[in-house]
């Protein structure tokens, strides 16, 4: 590794079936008043929201409620959030659902008590609040953005057909978050695969950069043969608890910031994906795999050495009598079968992306510099146009 870096993560993870007794503990340390945000209504279904506020009551906690939150959480929606906190005099905030639902949480958390517009300020000119934040607790419900464990936030501005994220320092990060494989055995499947390819995403976009021998690299191929493993698994017997708990961790894992470290990293597939999502508000990880192969052979010949030890060590290309470029090629070819095999949009056209988007998406898209090749609009519209055609 050649990199210097800082590593620190505060936030307390509960793990494993059961983990929710936990809340009562934690909710000990905290302020009366509770913002319970969460979602539609499945957790009320499922009955995790009962749980969690027998638990709020048993300690005596007054509860607010912020229901609602959109899988792609919208300006209008914080500012609705803003008001409701400032109103309610809130000290905490308490994330139950999926990685939107968390995300959410850490763009209120900076908000409440920020005096100036905070899409100008922390989306558009990505700065740090210099207000006081509140705590934040997350019950997970579903799996993919790592949310759980790290800073980050992705807000949509629908007026201005902008999808921007916002990566907080650690005092915004969860201060400790519940994490039971069996809330996550209720989602749909189209909501499930989605969460598994946001999750290979996040893996990937921190793996393809750099020149050096890394071990965040070594980490990161494990993560991947793994959750291969377990999605496999997974889409044929989605209560199968061993391959949804592999699957948790991974998706923590994955974005916990421990796998970047030393790395330049890429993100451009997140990029084009949030523009994407941000003119169709389609569901987050799909954005992802509808560009993902167009975009990693687009950028192939440029970083053709990691795509070539990711075929070999990932997706266990034999590279006897081949050129390097077959082996990669012929890892990505092994990789968009799982792709299909677990069911994940392939076309952004199924998404809702028509050729008419592509200029505004591509002039949307934040062109980052961490990977192989910096992208121009023009490589942006020809791998939207490549999706196109899948």
């Amino acid at each position: 590794m050649l990199g210097n870096f800082k590593y620190a993560n505060p936030t307390k993870i509960y793990f494993g079936q059961g983990s929710l007794k936990y809340l009562k503990r934690e909710m000990k340390s905290y302020g009366r008043k509770i913002l319970l945000v969460y979602g539609g209504g499945s957790i009320k279904k499922n009955g995790i929201y009962d749980e969690v506020r027998a638990v709020l009551e048993e300690e005596g906690k007054t509860i607010v409620e912020l229901p609602g939150v959109m899988p792609n959480p919208t300006l209008a929606k914080l500012y609705e959030g803003i008001e409701v906190a400032r109103a309610n005099e809130v000290e905490f905030i308490l994330a139950i659902g999926g990685g939107s639902v968390c995300d959410y949480a850490k763009a209120l958390s900076a908000s409440i008590f920020c005096e100036e517009d905070p899409w100008e300020k922390f989306f558009m000119r990505s700065e740090e609040p210099d207000n006081k934040v509140l705590p934040i607790g997350c019950v997970l419900t579903m799996v993919g953005t790592g949310s759980e464990m790290n800073g980050g936030s992705v807000i949509t501005n629908e007026e201005r057909k902008l999808k921007i994220g916002h990566v907080f320092r650690e005092e915004l990060m969860p201060k400790f978050s519940i994490l039971d494989p069996v809330y996550t055995f209720s989602l749909p499947k189209y909501q499930m695969v989605s969460g598994f390819f946001d999750i290979m995403s996040h893996i990937l976009e921190q793996y393809f950069s750099g020149e050096d021998d890394n071990t965040s690299d070594y980490l990161a191929e494990g993560l991947l043969r793994s959750l291969i493993h377990s999605t496999r698994i997974a889409v044929k017997e989605p209560n199968n608890y061993e391959a949804r708990s592999n699957i948790m961790w991974t998706a923590t894992m994955a974005l916990n910031t421990m796998i970047g470290k030393a790395k330049t990293q890429d993100w451009m597939v997140h990029m084009i994906g949030q523009s994407i999502g941000a003119y169709t508000d389609a569901t987050h990880g799909m954005t992802l795999s509808s560009v993902s192969l167009p975009y990693y052979r687009h950028i192939l010949p440029y970083g053709l050495h990691k795509f070539k030890r990711y075929a070999v060590s990932v997706w266990e290309v034999k590279a006897e009598g081949k050129t390097d470029e077959q082996i990669a090629l012929e890892g990505l070819e092994r990789m968009e079968a799982w792709m299909k095999e677990v069911g994940v949009v392939m076309n952004a056209g199924e998404l809702g992306v028509t050729e008419d988007m592509l200029e505004g998406i591509a002039e949307g898209t934040v062109i980052l510099d961490g990977g192989y090749k910096v992208l121009s609009k023009q490589d942006v519209i020809a791998i939207l146009k490549e999706s196109l055609k899948a």
